[in-house]
């Protein structure tokens, strides 16, 4: 079966394809799901919860309803650490975590979030969590990440990250949906929440430095000095997402030669092409949705932009244009496992079942075991936190 290729994709996006965002912020909260259609009930895909206010698949009782249920499922598994808490740039965030952040106060939950209402990406979130459980055993923390990643604009999420940092896997998200579900069917009840201006300024509402304390630990993973000494010029375009602002500290921090290409942030995501549907999508791995940029690949040596909120990435190089993020994977799976002499010999390499086949054969010429899993990052977290 082919794609059917919209007549818009790859243009600027037209104003009649621009959400309504007081309308869509409207609708988050006079729209009320209805229980017994299962379209509109909590369904947890292969990474949190997404839908859309005008829909009724992502409203005010949906994010009510799954706040509440992770607090049960928290107290079920005795996490009681802080639960980090992020947004990304999509319109339904911000509404989305003034619900949330009502219910876990009202529950007591210690929360961390970003000073001054800043944008969060999933990885910070990721590394906060990990870092405060590192050398723990009790009072673990976990994480909620608001996002419908490269959803359209007019798109809300709701992701839960346990103690291992990644995207929960489907036992947790199975039983936080059945909660989440008996919630709505209930009208709600048993939902504890209070007024956000009370939430915000509970005693256990606190801000947590996720800026700096991912970039700042980046030149732990990253050889940046080889980077700056080879003298590489980067383009990056965050397309419009979560880590707009984490590009300039990265490039102050490690005095590296990074142009950010596209600054704006706009919940309209107009200054996005149009994605091959025909829909505005933020998806780096769409040649449509990144013309913007390989418009460009000429200025730099190497270009990339994420997703909203940037957990997913396209490289756009002079030669190819956007990179097949598969082309990208051989060649880092290829060089990492012959220059990382501390990983253990019977380490695998990762792949999902829709990756290339070229990730096998470079699996077998290294004599590699390959580790093959459905879609989706959680299938790896537990794993790499091993």
């Amino acid at each position: 079966m082919t794609m059917k290729i919209s007549p818009l994709a790859g243009k600027p996006a037209p104003p009649e394809l621009l959400v309504n965002v007081a309308k869509l912020v409207t609708a988050y909260y006079s729209q009320v799901p209805d229980p017994a259609n299962p379209l509109q009930r909590v369904a947890f895909g292969t990474s949190g919860h997404r839908g859309s206010a005008f829909e009724s698949t992502f409203n005010e009782a949906h994010v009510l309803a799954i706040s509440q249920a992770i607090c049960h499922y928290r107290k079920r598994r005795g996490i009681d650490g802080p639960i980090f808490i992020g947004i990304d740039t999509h319109a339904l965030s911000e509404p989305a975590f003034v619900s949330a952040l009502e219910v876990l106060a009202a529950n007591g939950a210690e929360v961390m979030m970003a000073a001054g209402g800043e944008y969060t990406p999933t990885p910070a979130i990721s590394h906060a969590i990990l870092n405060y459980n590192n050398g723990r055993k009790t009072g673990l923390a976990d994480g909620i990440v608001i996002t419908p990643s490269h959803n359209p604009p007019g798109d809300g999420g709701f992701k839960y990250n346990p103690p291992n940092g990644g995207p929960a896997d489907t036992d947790v998200t199975g039983w936080i949906e059945k909660q989440a579900n008996d919630l709505l069917g209930n009208g709600l009840k048993g939902v504890r929440r209070m007024p956000f201006e009370k939430a915000l300024h509970a005693p256990t509402t606190h801000t947590h430095d996720f800026l700096n304390s991912y970039v700042n630990d980046l030149g732990n993973v990253i050889d940046m000095d080889a980077i700056r000494g080879a003298r590489v010029r980067m383009g990056v375009d965050p397309l419009g997402g979560a880590g707009g602002h984490y590009w300039p500290a990265i490039a102050d921090r490690y005095k590296l030669d990074l142009t950010i290409v596209n600054r704006q942030v706009d919940p309209t995501f107009r200054f996005m092409t149009v994605d091959w549907d025909g829909q505005i999508r933020m998806d780096p791995s769409s040649a449509y949705a990144m013309q913007g940029l390989i418009s460009l690949k000429d200025q730099f040596d190497i270009a990339f932009a994420c997703d909203t909120d940037h957990d997913r990435h396209g490289i756009v190089t002079r030669s190819a244009g956007l990179l097949p993020p598969n082309h990208y994977l051989s060649v880092a799976i290829d060089y990492l496992f012959q220059h990382r002499p501390e990983w253990r010999k019977d380490a695998a390499v990762g792949k999902t079942v829709v990756s290339s086949q070229m990730i096998d054969r470079v699996s077998a010429r290294l004599k590699r075991r390959l580790y093959e899993v459905p879609v989706g990052f959680k299938w790896f977290a537990e794993g790499l936190q091993d």
